[in-house]
C-alpha cells in the first residue's frame, strides 16, 4: 500500500499541505478549513481561479474555463512541487 506524501501549498500567505491522494487543489485546501470560491469543481466556469505566484501545477483534465498564464482553476488542478497561490477571495 502507497503512503500519501504531502506537498507544500502557501495560500493567500497560509502554509498548508496537498496530500497526493487528494483529488485537487481546491479539495486539499477545503480539508484545512479555507473557503476559497468555487461554482462547478470541473473546470467549467473559471470560479475558483487564482493566481500562481510560484511553482507548478498540473489539470485532471483540460479546463474549459478560461485561465491567464500565472492563473490556476483551484477544482481541477494539484500541485506539481511546491506553490503558492494567491486569491482575491478570502472566504
Amino acid at each position: 500500500m502507497c503512503k500519501a506524501t504531502k506537498t507544500n501549498i502557501t495560500f493567500n500567505g497560509k502554509a498548508l499541505t496537498h496530500e497526493s491522494d487528494s483529488p485537487s487543489i481546491l479539495h486539499s485546501l477545503e480539508r484545512q478549513g479555507e473557503t476559497p470560491a468555487y461554482q462547478c469543481r470541473e473546470g467549467f466556469c473559471g470560479a475558483c481561479r487564482a493566481v500562481l505566484v510560484q511553482g507548478k501545477v498540473k489539470y485532471s483534465h483540460e479546463p474549459l474555463a478560461f485561465i491567464r498564464d500565472g492563473e490556476v482553476l483551484l477544482c481541477c488542478s494539484t500541485p506539481d512541487g511546491d506553490v503558492i497561490i494567491s486569491s482575491d477571495d478570502e472566504g
